[in-house]
């Protein structure tokens, strides 16, 4: 089972940490067996899975029917629960309330909350109770109405410099990792290179210590866009279309099923 201890080691080495995001059993099965080090269902179901326009009416209870079923089909890679939003920015308290169902009640080995420096006191609230943090800054989907809409971040000087201080504090905090999306490559690798902490990439270049994409983009079964950092390495959405209107047509054309498909 991949742990914390290795995310640490693999920066320390010089190897690349693989992620990717999966949201039921029979892919997180097959993201496992992949050899995929660690697996984040992330609160973007809420546009792959659930067909809503952003992440931000995902709930608690959603997240963790997702995530109990990514943990049962894992044997290998590390699970984390990605927190929605409104579930941890009310108060301490219910943030670490929520962060402790994901390890208790679904399985995760640890939670990722997206923000910097006013996340810090939850960052170190889990820690005194066990929980593993996963840090998230530049484009964070749950802040979309502040930031205007899906932004690279970090653009200028002054936007760069605040990014790499507020990595630097959620490392004070504790977190174990950093996510870096939607960055330039060239920010990405200045923080990469001054954190203890592995960082992980998604639209932020090849300099982080490891990357993570949206599974549905990767393999080709999202079809409303895909995003620029995203590489589509297979289409999904077409096989699957392929095959269902081949079913319909033998069912019409009375070809299925045959009599190998029949019980005597």
């Amino acid at each position: 089972m991949f742990t914390i201890q290795d995310f640490i080691k693999k920066k320390k080495d010089g190897d690349k940490i693989t992620m990717l995001t999966a949201y039921d059993y029979p892919f997180a099965r097959i993201v496992d067996q992949a050899g995929i080090d660690a697996i984040l269902v992330g609160d973007s179901l809420g546009m792959v899975v659930q067909g809503l326009d952003n992440t931000l009416p995902v709930t608690m209870d959603e997240m963790i029917y997702h995530t109990k079923m990514v943990s049962r089909a894992v044997t290998d890679a590390m699970v984390m629960g990605d927190m929605p939003f409104m579930s941890y920015q009310a108060s301490i308290s219910e943030a670490v309330k929520n962060a402790g169902r994901f390890i208790k009640e679904a399985g995760a080995a640890g939670v990722k909350l997206e923000g910097g420096a006013e996340i810090a006191p939850q960052i170190k609230a889990m820690l005194k109770s066990d929980i593993p943090v996963m840090a998230h800054i530049g484009l964070t989907p749950q802040s979309i109405h502040r930031m205007g809409g899906y932004k690279v971040q970090g653009k200028s000087e002054e936007a760069a410099k605040r990014l790499l201080e507020e990595a630097h504090i959620v490392e004070d905090a504790g977190a174990f990792s950093l996510l870096l999306e939607a960055i330039p490559m060239n920010v990405a690798k200045q923080i990469t290179k001054e954190l203890s902490i592995p960082t992980i990439g998604i639209g932020a270049g090849p300099y982080c210590d490891g990357q993570i994409l949206v599974l549905h983009d990767v393999i080709g079964l999202f079809e409303r866009f895909v995003p620029k950092f995203a590489k589509q390495y297979a289409n999904l959405n077409k096989e699957a279309l392929n095959a269902i209107q081949s079913y319909k047509k033998e069912v019409d054309d009375g070809k299925f099923p045959s009599k190998d498909h029949s019980f005597k």
